[in-house]
């Protein structure tokens, strides 16, 4: 078995500018705004896997706390979910079709006493919210809200992106390697990351460029393989 450098890299962690917009540069804008202490829009972002809409989540609690604006997330820690959010505060969920129960209770009440209370909202699912497997009353709450669907990113948009991030990485690949990736791993632009970073890793422990082979080699070991017919 081949022994992989450990990476001592730090991850990249999620912000705004390291979010790849593309089509979703509106629903980007109005996250910004709602981090903001002092906006209290409610806000359902829904997309397929991959979409970014987990990354967006981090990035407005992470601009939030740096702000001095109180972060609460339905369903964390039992003690917490016991004081509620308190004023001012920015209320997150992610996976809302996940919710159990008792969650969705605590999210509709936060969603009732937004106005009185001062709170602004950021709920996320797979699905708008006509579609989801929620109480009714919670699923016509999420509907009066600020709904974005993001929108999946070009190839192109996809390309742009990994050639930065191997640029930043130091690691030289041509745009024919990229867009082999694009053709012949899964599509979404964390998965093409992630093998992005293993030919990095491939690269330094062969001591070998960042060629086609190279990427084909790393493909064949992994399970980013898309089928073919």
């Amino acid at each position: 078995m081949r022994q992989l450098p450990l990476d001592l890299r730090a991850r990249r962690h999620a912000t705004f500018d390291n979010f790849v917009a593309g089509a979703n540069g509106e629903a980007l804008a109005r996250l910004r705004a709602l981090a903001a202490p002092g906006c209290y829009e409610m806000i359902y972002l829904w997309g397929t896997p991959g979409s970014g809409r987990s990354h967006l989540l981090r990035a407005t609690a992470a601009a939030a706390s740096s702000a001095g604006r109180p972060v609460w997330e339905v369903g964390a820690a039992a003690g917490e979910a016991a004081r509620g959010p308190v004023p001012g505060a920015l209320v997150i969920t992610d996976d809302v079709e996940a919710l159990a129960a008792d969650a969705q209770i605590e999210l509709f009440r936060a969603i009732n006493t937004a106005a009185l209370a001062g709170l602004a909202l950021l709920v996320a699912g797979a699905e708008p919210p006509a579609a989801l497997c929620l109480r009714e009353d919670l699923k016509s709450r999420l509907a009066a809200m600020l709904v974005f669907e993001l929108k999946p990113l070009s190839d192109e948009d996809k390309a742009r992106t990994l050639l930065e991030q191997a640029r930043e990485r130091g690691l030289p690949v041509e745009r024919e390697t990229v867009d082999y990736l694009l053709r012949h791993a899964n599509r979404d632009l964390p998965s093409l990351l992630a093998v992005l970073e293993r030919l990095d890793r491939a690269s330094l422990a062969l001591k070998r460029t960042a060629s086609l082979a190279l990427l084909r080699e790393v493909l064949r070991e992994s399970e980013d393989v898309t089928p073919r017919a």
